[in-house]
């Protein structure tokens, strides 16, 4: 933070976000505001029968005037944001930012558009509220780097709050002083611990619909004039202290170049249904596979990593290669390489309940280890690399540079349209049904108010 005036971190953020305005997007971060919209919707219809959303939709019962992708009924901004949030993270599907893995899209766009439907807000305001509130969360996750998970908390869950109360806020149009109380509000609504690693157990699928209801309930509080600390980012108590003890924040990070650099257009989009860091690993396992290798001639397959990577997706390293639920799966590198290796890809299809539990997977999975590199660039960029011994004696390295998908290999407009298209025939709609739900996303800058978007991404007319 630059400047002589002294204000709040919070100060200047909502200044800044209070004088946004349409017209101050550029190109990239609309695009990437609508990209990050048609892969939201997708997912959301990806997971319309699973387990945890029919779960979260019992838990959150509110009836109100908005919508919930894929599902009948309206419910309130709360409900809806939650339940939108929790389908579109499920599958751990959703984009990701490579400077710190958060998942702006499942927090952002449910609270966004919660409101902007509450609101009637038009298109533009819509598409701005999604875009400042990726742009703060990717900035703050800048800040994080590391320290977040290494203290035990969940980055999209915790940073999330913040952004999603940023969101509502543009959403609504919410006064500076009740901006800057809401984002005081939302460090304290602010939670996710990672302990789901211990079993796979569905919290991690939460983490961005709480965020997102977190947010819609911090930005309500500081409107109706509940008061929260101003120096909620750099105080003694504040939430970096709380979060992310080991560093010394460096808040310039989230307030320079504001508006004129736009960080959050360099979004991730996953081509793999599973965990960030374990997508380059697969691209490289893919690569053995196209050499004609098979599996019983590989003796094992050593993984030089990242160190901040192990403790999520190798240690310990017994279960990472059995793992013991589908989505826990998710998250073990040596489970997403084998079944990679052996089916060509790391899609939805790969990780169900049967397929974890396949023993020729297993039996794979079990010959692929790690070491650590302690020169490797995580997280900064989301490289690959394997050396495998194959029983011939021959050995094969690979190396893959960069995340496929990201900033420096980014998808295309039609690769997302496509996978969209993939994610709502899975979930059982039909390809001219999801088109229509394509289209609104695709055109949601220009839309008059929300209120086609029940009829475009309700329940009514699915099968």
């Amino acid at each position: 933070m630059t400047g002589a005036v002294q204000k709040s971190v919070s100060t200047h953020l909502a200044e800044w976000i209070g004088g946004l305005k349409p017209e101050h997007l550029d190109a990239a971060a609309e695009r990437a505001a609508i990209d990050t919209v048609i892969d939201v919707f997708g997912l959301c219809v990806a997971a319309r029968r699973m387990d945890y959303t029919v779960a979260t939709m019992k838990a959150f019962g509110e009836s109100g005037d908005c919508t919930v992708i894929a599902q009948d009924g309206r419910w309130s901004p709360v409900a809806a944001a939650a339940i939108n949030g929790t389908a579109a993270h499920g599958e751990d599907f959703d984009n990701t930012f490579e400077g710190c893995p958060v998942h702006s899209g499942a927090v952002v766009v449910p609270a966004a558009l919660a409101i902007a439907e509450q609101c009637k807000a038009d298109g533009p305001r819509t598409v701005l509220a999604i875009a400042a509130g990726i742009e703060v969360m990717c900035r703050l996750g800048l800040i994080a780097d590391k320290s977040v998970h290494k203290a035990g908390f969940h980055p999209t869950a915790v940073l999330g709050t913040f952004a999603a109360a940023v969101s509502a806020a543009i959403a609504k149009g919410i006064a500076v002083p009740a901006i800057v109380d809401g984002l005081g509000v939302a460090g304290s609504l602010a939670s996710g611990i990672i302990e789901y690693l211990a079993d796979g157990s569905s919290t991690k699928r939460l983490h961005a619909g709480w965020a997102a209801q977190s947010g819609i309930r911090a930005a309500a509080l500081g409107e109706a004039g509940f008061s929260g600390p101003g120096t909620v980012f750099e105080g003694t108590h504040g939430f970096f202290s709380a979060f992310a003890p080991s560093i010394k924040p460096d808040f310039s990070l989230l307030l320079d170049d504001l508006g004129k650099k736009w960080v959050g257009s360099q979004l991730a989009f996953k081509p793999y249904a599973c965990g960030t860091m374990v997508q380059p690993y697969i691209d490289c396992t893919i690569a053995l596979r196209k050499q004609g290798i098979k599996a019983d001639e590989i003796e094992h397959i050593v993984c030089a990593v990242g160190e901040g990577t192990v403790h999520r997706l190798w240690e310990p390293l017994s279960l990472k290669q059995q793992p013991p639920t589908a989505y826990s799966a998710k998250f073990s590198t040596p489970y997403c390489m084998a079944v990679a290796f052996l089916e060509g890809d790391a899609g939805l299809a790969q990780f169900t309940e049967e397929k974890v539990k396949d023993p020729t997977i297993l039996k794979l999975a079990a010959r692929i280890s790690y070491e650590i590199d302690p020169k490797n660039e995580y997280p900064k960029n989301y490289t690959g690399h394997l050396i495998a011994t194959l029983r011939d004696g021959r050995v094969i390295q690979l190396d893959q540079p960069h995340l496929r998908g990201g900033s420096r290999d980014p998808l295309s407009r039609a690769e997302l349209q496509h996978k969209f298209m993939q994610n709502a025939l899975f979930g059982g709609w039909s390809k001219d049904r999801a088109e229509v739900l394509l289209d609104f996303g695709s055109r949601l800058q220009a839309q008059r108010d929300m209120s086609m978007l029940a009829r475009a991404g309700g329940g009514e007319g699915g099968s």
